[in-house]
């Protein structure tokens, strides 16, 4: 592991870290990754945001996918990057592996390579940031970039113009977050398109900033106020990624998870006090949610589904729920503790009662299985209202396939 060296611009440092072939080892990660965002498009099919984008047939199959990966807030998370790769980087993998008929591997390389950019920017913004900026967005035409540029055989030049250039129209505020509304699909959407259109221009020449990140009007003096240290990790960032095993927002899971080890002990009795970090407060702090949005950022609604016998799954965030489990809310009490504070974000942990957690399922020290992911993937195949066997489909052609084409296939079918 080494950190940024100064004599040269972070762009040109992180495009030269780009260009060292991936391994077979993450190539075969990669593709849990691929089936994982595959079983969010699945169960995210009856959307608001699937139906509002496909009217008057404006978008559907592969181009509609970049709105859909984080509709059911069930996508991968990178933690200290507090960013979620895989729905910005896999709709564009597949795009140019199809536009290019590239091999699997290579596409899968793309995608490792997409993950590595937008986590190793992600990694370098600070609480400020956060505080303001969305991270999938801001970091997310970085992974895009290079996924597109990877699978495209830019040069180590051209991959250091895509990624100045797709630092250069960055952005994505959190002030979403204060309405019912799409703009987080929004903005896993453009943060895809972003970074693929300035691999494409660079292709033709299009020269990008290579001090765009550190420079004096760049984005650190810009969106950060105490930015970390770029990190080139000799492994590869995508063995760092978090799978997410329940229908809310990652910053409700640590406490979904201290509830389902008291329920699963005979001990979830109510009324109870989770005690966890503070970003967790900051967004999932709600205890009258109005909307199934709301609801995934609610501390509250999430332990009164467990508390209920609920699961935390998509259905246990739809307006009859929300509805259902008012009075259990209520007897729900949260508050930021400094112990997880300290530890956060290399750790995302709460505490119920006499169960303290660090660490959540999914995170890579309690990491999910293929079959636990397999799983997820046949549960949102069932909400999206597929057929069992479209969940077959899948596995087969994202864990033992070599057909990118095929893989576009199943999803224009899906969103038809």
């Amino acid at each position: 592991m080494t950190a940024s060296n100064s004599s040269s611009p972070l762009i040109a440092q992180l495009a030269r870290h780009l260009q060292r072939p991936v391994p077979e080892s993450v190539r075969t990660k990669a593709r849990l990754h691929l089936l994982d965002w595959l079983a969010c498009v699945a169960g995210a099919r009856g959307s608001a945001v699937a139906t509002a984008i496909n009217r008057r047939n404006a978008l559907h199959g592969l181009p509609a996918t970049r709105w859909l990966g984080n509709v059911l807030e069930m996508d991968d998370v990178h933690r200290t990057g507090r960013l979620h790769p895989g729905p910005v980087i896999w709709p564009i993998a597949l795009e140019e592996a199809v536009d290019e008929g590239c091999n699997f591997d290579t596409m899968l390389a793309g995608a490792a390579q997409g993950y590595e950019a937008m986590i190793a920017v992600g990694a370098t913004f600070d609480d400020y940031h956060y505080s303001f900026y969305h991270p999938t967005s801001t970091a997310g035409p970085f992974g895009s970039a290079a996924t597109a540029a990877w699978i495209t055989g830019l040069t180590e030049e051209q991959f250091a113009w895509a990624l100045g250039n797709a630092g250069s129209d960055t952005g994505g505020l959190w002030q979403m977050r204060h309405e019912s509304v799409m703009t987080k699909q929004w903005h896993t959407a453009m943060a895809a398109g972003a970074g693929a259109f300035a691999s494409f221009v660079a292709q033709v020449g299009v020269t990008g900033p290579q001090s765009i990140l550190e420079g004096p009007q760049g984005l650190y003096a810009a969106m950060t106020r105490n930015p970390k240290p770029m990190v080139f990790t000799d492994h590869w960032r995508i063995e760092e990624v978090s799978f997410k095993p329940w229908a809310a927002c990652r910053h409700a899971h640590p406490a979904i998870d201290c509830a389902l080890e008291l329920r699963a002990a005979g001990k979830l009795t109510l009324p109870v006090h989770v005690e966890t970090y503070a970003d967790a407060i900051t967004f999932c702090d709600n205890a009258s949610p109005a909307t199934e949005i709301e609801a995934k950022f609610s501390l509250q609604h999430a332990v009164a589904v467990i508390a209920s016998g609920g699961n935390a799954t998509p259905a246990d965030f739809t307006s009859s729920r929300i509805a259902e489990l008012t009075g259990l809310r209520a007897q729900v009490t949260v508050a930021e503790h400094p112990e997880f504070t300290a530890r956060y974000p290399d750790h995302f942990g709460a505490r119920i009662g006499d169960v303290t957690l660090v660490d959540t399922r999914g995170d890579p020290e309690r990491p999910m299985t293929e079959a636990n992911i397999i799983a997820k993937l046949r549960t949102l195949v069932a909400w999206g209202g597929l057929a069992d066997a479209e969940a077959d489909r899948a596995i087969e052609l994202a864990l033992h396939g070599d057909d990118a084409g095929a893989i576009v296939a199943m999803l224009e079918e899906w969103l038809s």
